[in-house]
């Protein structure tokens, strides 16, 4: 019988990478999207070229009830979950001073309270099965700060006290949750950036480069599989050096 991985923000980006590159290790996928788009149509048809099955699955990861909707409609499909890769988030970038309310509300609400919305209603049915692996995308942002992302800086930070303490609470369950943090990686945000701005980043990167998705996925296949049967309650930065 087939794992199951199901990657919230699933359809483009980091989240899509994720999601081809655990299919190519024989996961049947579920992938979360908010409204329908091209990207979900050929994320769903890549993934099915690759002759296992995908279930896209449709829902607001900051809205408690329908993550109850979107894992009953997984568990329902699949009967099961092995791998839960919270990925989804947004970026509303401004200084403080500038910042309205609702702009820290809801990168908080999207990528922290949806990471525990999702992982909430997940976790039971890995208990259940006495086995898992949870894998929470944060950033180095999370780590470090950066000017201009209080919220985004805030929401990645949360999620990493979240790893921790939930690796604590689930090992002896024998379910495994980490954090990968990302450092610049080129993805469709990072491209609306000008080429001047993007070699001053990668001036500042001990590899010299921006990274790209691949070498996020990379890691998360790893957490994901066998070979990482010992790791829980860790973070660990895809960033090229750029944090030390």
């Amino acid at each position: 019988m087939s794992k199951v991985a199901f990657i919230t923000g699933g359809t483009r980006g980091i989240g899509k990478q994720i999601a081809i590159t655990l299919a190519k290790e024989g996961y049947d996928i579920a992938v979360n999207y908010r409204t329908e788009n091209d990207d979900l149509v050929n994320t769903k048809a890549e993934i099915e070229k690759l002759n296992v099955q995908c279930f896209a699955v449709q829902g607001d990861v900051s809205d408690f009830d329908s993550t109850e909707k979107m894992v009953k409609d997984i568990i329902e499909k699949f009967g099961q979950i092995d791998v839960l890769v919270n990925n989804a988030g947004i970026t509303k970038d401004m200084l403080l001073m500038r910042m309205k309310k609702e702009d820290f509300e809801s990168v908080i609400d999207v990528n922290l309270v949806g990471t525990f919305n999702v992982t909430k209603n997940t976790i039971p049915y890995m208990m259940k099965q006495k086995s898992g692996r949870i894998i929470n995308l944060s950033s180095v942002v999370g780590i470090s700060g950066n000017a201009g992302q209080t919220n985004y800086s805030a929401s990645k930070a949360g999620i990493i006290g979240f790893t921790k303490s939930l690796a604590k609470e689930v090992g002896s369950r024998n379910i495994l949750v980490n954090a990968v943090a990302p450092g610049f990686i080129q993805t469709q945000m990072t491209d609306v950036l000008k080429d001047e701005i993007k070699e001053e980043i990668s001036k500042n990167i001990p590899l010299k480069r921006m990274g790209n998705t691949s070498d996020v996925a990379n890691v998360v296949k790893f957490l994901a599989s066998e070979d990482s049967s010992y790791i829980t309650g860790q973070v660990i930065n895809v960033d090229g050096g750029m944090l030390m």
